[in-house]
């Protein structure tokens, strides 16, 4: 293969659709992740708290150019977490809007990283069978919520259907009115999208927050340029949540991370581990906070 080629890769199961170029791989994934360990000697054992994760189980998203790209929800952004979650002493429970499979962006596994290949071989099941998450609202609803955090990880893929999701909605709402953990990063904070529909501007919860998520700047430009989309996004993560008050702090893409009240970001796959070590600790201080009785 030629990894200097800026061409989009062509996907043969989809029409007109495309996996990221050789050469924006070459620049944007990595073998190993900056993982340097999870250990939390406060970590919770007892059983009645977990995290919901919500991945999506949409691989497509339609550019402005009538283009397909083949996407999903990218392995580091949901799998680091997860693996930090894990350490912390929860478990997590997956669920998608179908019930049909997580859809993953293999191409950007990192092959050769324990941490998140021990991660990936025990929630594969999980991955290939999740919730529906409609079917869990009433728990999630319920004085009885036994989640700490509701985790939606990155990926364009995100971008589909998340963002229109009623569940999500109420989801978000039920979290942040009761004062559980959001956690979300790069193109996860579409997410919050869903927060306003069909809701005026002024009643939009997460406005005024302050949040890390993947700059337009570069789903413009570079991404385009390299290869990594086969042209322009139907709509801009950062331009739609700016219209709601959301206050976006990074510019480019570092690894940065921000807590703003139980609302967790971060900015791109480079946020990954730190979004990890971020959120395990105030998931088990919640965990104490709320107690097992």
């Amino acid at each position: 293969m030629d990894n200097t080629s800026r061409e989009p890769t062509p996907d043969l199961a989809e029409q007109n659709a495309y996996f990221p170029s050789p050469y924006s791989l070459s620049q944007y994934t990595s073998s190993k992740t900056d993982f340097g360990g999870a250990d939390y000697p406060g970590r919770y054992t007892g059983t009645k708290w977990k995290v919901l994760m919500v991945a999506t189980d949409e691989r497509y998203i339609l550019m402005q150019n009538g283009k397909m790209f083949s996407t999903g929800n990218h392995p580091v952004e949901m799998l680091l977490p997860m693996y930090h979650f894990e350490a912390a002493g929860f478990d997590i429970d997956v669920a998608t809007l179908s019930g049909n499979p997580v859809k993953l962006e293999m191409w950007a596994m990192p092959s050769e990283d324990a941490a998140v290949q021990s991660i990936y071989k025990k929630y594969l099941p999980k991955l290939k069978s999740p919730r529906k998450l409609s079917s869990l609202m009433d728990v999630v609803l319920s004085d009885q919520n036994p989640y700490v955090a509701f985790f939606v990880p990155g990926g364009h893929g995100v971008m589909a259907g998340i963002p229109d999701s009623r569940e999500v909605q109420l989801a978000l709402k039920w979290f942040t009115r009761n004062e559980r953990f959001v956690v979300t990063l790069c193109h996860g904070p579409a997410c919050l999208l869903a927060a306003s529909v069909g809701e005026r501007e002024d009643e939009f919860i997460y406005k005024d927050y302050q949040i890390c998520v993947f700059p337009d700047s570069l789903d413009e430009g570079p991404n385009i340029h390299i290869g990594y989309m086969p042209g322009k996004l139907p709509w801009l993560v950062g331009e739609r949540l700016k219209q709601l008050g959301v206050r976006i702090l990074n510019e480019g893409i570092t690894g940065q991370v921000h807590r703003d009240r139980t609302l967790l970001t971060g900015d791109s796959p480079l946020a990954s581990n730190n979004l990890g070590k971020l959120a395990a600790p105030l998931l088990i201080e919640a965990a104490r906070r709320l107690g097992d009785g």
